[in-house]
């Protein structure tokens, strides 16, 4: 081998090796930085004057079930059909108060990937934060505030 391919050799392997590791660090830098929040709905909660009646109005006239918290609509992942996750619709009587202190008469209930690191990001931006993180069998829930003052439940399955 002359002089030349020797350096063209050394040049070349150098600009691959660089452009690698400048791909990798960029990758990890922008999924610090781009952290996925929200990945669909989880339930939609509505008031009503009678709850079991809406259930079974719906029941009787949608197909919807009428189990103890509403209808669970179950689905698989689009990325990994293996996973499997539901909506929920649940009505709730006009007089709860766990839509308080908002004074809608909804809460949506979003499903969302590492609850702990999403409530530090929100905290961090200024969104209310309402209570702390609670964990049960089935997964973990926060509730905070948008710019209107409603509730939002934000919920990580287990």
């Amino acid at each position: 081998m002359n002089k030349n391919t020797l350096i063209i050799l050394a040049l070349a392997t150098s600009f691959g090796f660089g452009f690698a590791c400048n791909s990798i660090l960029a990758k990890n830098t922008k999924g610090q930085l781009k952290m996925k929040r929200v990945t669909g709905i989880g339930g939609i909660f509505f008031k009503c004057k009678d709850p079991e009646k809406m259930k079974q109005w719906y029941q009787t006239h949608l197909g919807f079930g009428a189990e103890q918290y509403g209808t669970k609509f179950d689905w698989r992942e689009e990325a990994d059909s293996t996973k499997e996750g539901y909506t929920l619709w649940s009505p709730f009587s006009d007089k709860t108060k766990y839509f308080e202190p908002s004074p809608s008469d909804f809460m949506i209930n979003y499903r969302v990937e590492n609850l702990e690191a999403l409530v530090e990001e929100l905290k961090k931006e200024g969104v209310t934060i309402l209570d702390k993180v609670e964990t049960y069998d089935y997964g973990k829930f926060v509730h905070i505030l948008d710019i209107e003052g409603n509730k939002i439940e934000l919920f990580e399955a287990a």
